[in-house]
């Protein structure tokens, strides 16, 4: 059983590569349950890599990994999704010669102990335009739309703690706002989250924590109070 008074993941000193290039070097945070904790920076920073590392789809090579207790560093990406982590990539990946139901209903896994239970009903009310297009390929869906059957999609499989990186990349405005109501009200649920994002309109809105990352480092953490009453941090890390 978790340890309910210790952080649901640790993240402690990873170094991460991509062959010989290293990326991560030494990046450690915490996330407590019902948190949304984000990692903020801007592109080429670490802050996929990181996620990629948490999932297992690229191992650090040094370091630890803990969730809810588990040391899962090493493991592959389908063992540490079974455990209940869930990954929505920037890129979203969904099928796009299946309809919306169906690329909701091939992710449908059993709700595990202490997980909240989520089925194709619960995931449209949280993204009601779902509802509307369940019988639409994937493929002909608009941006906003693609990435709100992504998270729905990371959903049915009973998640306990989310990864989701850049959701807002590449979206309107209008549809930035929506999807940022979104993600608050699945925080309600209970859902932890890890964000990765350069819209800091989005981040200071949603986060309880964040951390600014620079060449594969941390550089600053603090709480959106703490970043509004420094904008030269703003301005030194998220400034092109």
């Amino acid at each position: 059983m978790p340890n309910s008074s210790a952080p649901q993941l640790v993240v402690d000193g990873i170094h991460t590569a991509y062959g010989l290039s290293q990326v991560l070097f030494g990046v450690s945070f915490t996330v407590e349950a019902g948190q949304i904790i984000s990692l903020i920076g801007r592109n080429g920073v670490g802050k996929t890599t990181t996620m990629r590392s948490i999932i297992g789809l690229t191992p650090p090579r040094r370091g630890k990994i803990s969730f809810e207790g588990q040391d899962v560093t090493g493991w592959p990406a389908y063992k540490i999704s079974n455990l209940g982590i869930g990954f929505v990539p920037e890129e979203r990946r969904i099928f796009p010669d299946l309809t919306v139901w169906e690329n909701l209903d091939i992710a449908r896994r059993p709700a595990r102990a202490g997980a909240e239970h989520w089925d194709e009903d619960r995931v449209f009310e949280l993204f009601p335009d779902l509802r509307d297009i369940q019988q639409r390929a994937g493929g002909v869906l608009s941006g906003g739309q693609q990435q709100m059957l992504t998270i729905a999609r990371c959903l049915m499989g009973n998640p306990r703690l989310v990864l989701l990186d850049e959701p807002s990349e590449g979206l309107a405005p209008r549809v930035v706002e929506d999807l940022r109501a979104q993600v608050k009200l699945l925080k309600e649920t209970g859902i932890s989250i890890v964000l990765a994002e350069q819209n800091l309109r989005f981040v200071l809105y949603l986060s309880d924590y964040c951390h600014i990352m620079e060449k594969g480092e941390i550089k600053y953490s603090g709480t959106p109070a703490d970043l509004r009453a420094n904008p030269g941090i703003l301005e030194q890390y998220l400034t092109l």
